[in-house]
């Protein structure tokens, strides 16, 4: 695995990633804000085939826009994130769906897990956003992606608004599937 944009600190272990996340980082891409940052923290493998990744994660989320999740990316104007942003106190299941411009959704989380498991699958055109909830997976988003190019997937988290937070991230798998 490789870094876009290297947290200040991090380390690893055979199940467990964790991060301090930098100041005034983010990935937006234009709409509402009228900005666009490409600087958050993004830990990440190129896949040339279609792929189910699963982490969980859980985070010392503290300031406006503390975000940690997964992420696919193609490049600097086509991506997708998804995981917990922190919005007025509450954390939420956010998605952000990036072509050329930035989309946002929020569903808020009243009683936080202590993990959040997370899954997103890429399935030719089409990519798959879900968590677990209790036993089953549940869908926050459905996309759609480019196709036949390779991308990079991973883990990424921001510190948009604070000055940074931990995040842990536990179970890290990717499994890549066979061509149809």
């Amino acid at each position: 695995m490789q870094w876009l944009n290297q947290p200040p600190q991090w380390s690893s272990s055979a199940d467990q990633i964790k991060i301090t996340t930098a100041p005034k980082t983010d990935f937006w891409r234009v709409t509402h804000y009228g900005f666009i940052r490409d600087n958050g923290h993004f830990y990440f493998e190129e896949v040339d085939t279609d792929f189910n990744l699963e982490v969980k994660l859980r985070g010392n989320y503290k300031d406006l826009y503390d975000q940690a999740g997964v992420m696919i990316r193609l490049n600097e104007k086509h991506w997708i994130k998804a995981g917990i942003e922190y919005v007025d106190g509450v954390q939420n299941l956010s998605a952000v769906v990036t072509h050329e411009y930035s989309d946002w959704s929020v569903i808020p989380v009243t009683t936080p897990p202590v993990f959040l498991q997370l899954r997103l699958e890429r399935r030719n055109e089409a990519i798959h956003i879900s968590y677990l909830e209790e036993t089953q997976y549940k869908m926050i988003r459905l996309a759609h992606f480019p196709v036949g190019r390779d991308v990079q997937v991973g883990i990424m988290c921001a510190s948009p608004e604070g000055d940074g937070f931990e995040v842990v991230f536990e179970d890290y798998r990717l499994e890549k599937l066979p061509a149809n």
